[in-house]
């Protein structure tokens, strides 16, 4: 059974940092490009940041230069180190694995982040 999981989502004030971590398991996570997307309330998923299977990443422009995707095959989990949180990046932060092919694609349950004064 494939599993993605999030965690470290919360509170914060703006200005703060967090980090996001997604576990998988079920797959075969070093094949997979990675990536993280957010939904704020009444708006669409959008995409934050992509990590490959070798390693390229792409970001979208809101976070460039504050948000960093990272990922650890051995471990078979992906990060989202978050700095300068501003209150627009409150969402639901969703993990998504896809395979290369596109073939297969699995998401997470979601993880809140809330960032206010």
């Amino acid at each position: 059974q494939v599993q993605l999981v999030e965690s470290g989502g919360g509170l914060v004030q703006p200005g703060g940092s967090l980090r996001l971590s997604c576990a998988a398991s079920g797959i075969v996570f070093s094949i997979y490009n990675l990536g993280w997307y957010r939904q704020a309330p009444g708006k669409q998923r959008e995409l934050v940041a992509r990590i490959r299977s070798l390693g390229a990443t792409n970001y979208a422009d809101s976070v460039k230069g504050r948000f960093t995707i990272s990922r650890d095959d051995t471990k078979k989990t992906m990060y989202l180190q978050m700095h300068i949180l501003k209150p627009e990046d409150t969402a639901v932060y969703y993990c998504n694995a896809i395979v290369p092919s596109g073939a297969r694609e699995y998401w997470g349950q979601g993880t809140q982040v809330t960032v206010s004064s």
